[in-house]
């Protein structure tokens, strides 16, 4: 539930006509929690069958035209293409004329404040970067997920209270990035999202070459039960053979993982040792099993070439 009310009147947003450039996942999704909240979506564009399906949707009855139209007939755009992508989009919509004093650019990438965004700033636009915490699959559960989501905002002083009022109308929690630590945030939200996705899918292929019938059903509980611990008491919820120090237990782990899945090798070394040095740095591992444990991983990762590990 949004622990923020909403903004008084005065402090809204005007109904605005919201437009869409690049009708991937996030933009549609957007676009129809601003209209929930009273906003007209009247364009969006969109190069892909995908885009087009998506769009079809999520927004029903909203014509699929060219960027530069989509400017033309929208007074808030939503700028959701890749992060690559978008200094090039925003360069050529400002050198074309498609910008227009007064128009309201919102990006939701990550990675870029508001500076991406300067072309358009020099062409009248009042530039916004709204960041949705938040993985989206392009369908209608979107909308719904955006309740309580957290958006990283990056906005002139002036527009602050205009971006924090857009994220709250569309269910989300404003939280306020500097311009500056845009790339820190965007890496942090990295290691935790992307990176947790990478290590449950190699975790349920290991356990499946282990004989684990179905291995989401074994995983569920657990990885929700460490989930839920990190959250709460961060370093203190370390378990596990690394943060007890069981040396050998871990070489066992680094020899099976060579004969069976050599390519999740570099991977459990890389994070082993970042566990022991937090488990260290926080009490947990003792020093004297610690240097026992560092031994292991340093003496299977250092020898090129090694096929497996002795333990």
């Amino acid at each position: 539930m949004n622990a923020h009310p909403l903004p008084e009147p005065q402090d809204r947003p005007a109904r605005l006509t919201v437009g869409v450039v690049g009708a991937g996942r996030v933009g549609p999704a957007l676009a129809a929690s601003l209209r929930l909240a009273g906003h007209r979506p009247v364009a969006a564009s969109g190069v892909s069958d995908a885009s087009v399906r998506r769009a079809a949707a999520l927004l029903p009855e909203v014509p699929i035209v060219p960027p530069a139209e989509v400017l033309a007939r929208a007074e808030l755009v939503l700028l959701t293409v890749p992060d690559d992508a978008l200094p090039d989009l925003v360069s050529g919509l400002a050198e074309t004329g498609a910008v227009r004093p007064g128009q309201l650019l919102v990006h939701t990438s990550g990675r870029y404040g508001t500076a991406v965004l300067d072309p358009a700033l020099r062409a009248g636009a009042l530039p916004l970067a709204l960041h949705p915490v938040m993985t989206f699959t392009g369908t209608p559960v979107d909308v719904q997920r955006l309740a309580g989501c957290s958006f990283g905002v990056t906005a002139p002083e002036e527009l602050r209270m205009a971006a924090e009022a857009l994220v709250i109308e569309m269910g989300g929690e404003p939280e306020w990035i500097a311009e500056e630590a845009r790339p820190l945030y965007h890496a942090a939200l990295a290691i935790g999202a992307n990176h947790l996705v990478t290590l449950v899918a190699q975790a349920m292929d290991l356990l499946r070459t282990a004989g684990v019938g179905i291995p989401d059903r074994m995983l569920g509980p657990l990885l929700g039960a460490a989930l839920d611990n990190a959250l709460r008491s961060g370093d203190a919820a370390l378990t596990g053979p690394v943060a007890r120090g069981d040396a050998g237990t871990v070489a066992a782990h680094v020899a099976e993982l060579h004969r069976h899945a050599p390519q999740a090798v570099p991977g459990y070394l890389a994070m082993a040792r970042t566990t022991a040095d937090r488990a260290l740095a926080h009490g947990l591992l003792k020093p004297e099993l610690a240097e026992d444990l560092l031994g292991v991983l340093s003496d299977v990762s250092d020898v090129p070439g090694r096929g497996g590990a002795e333990g």
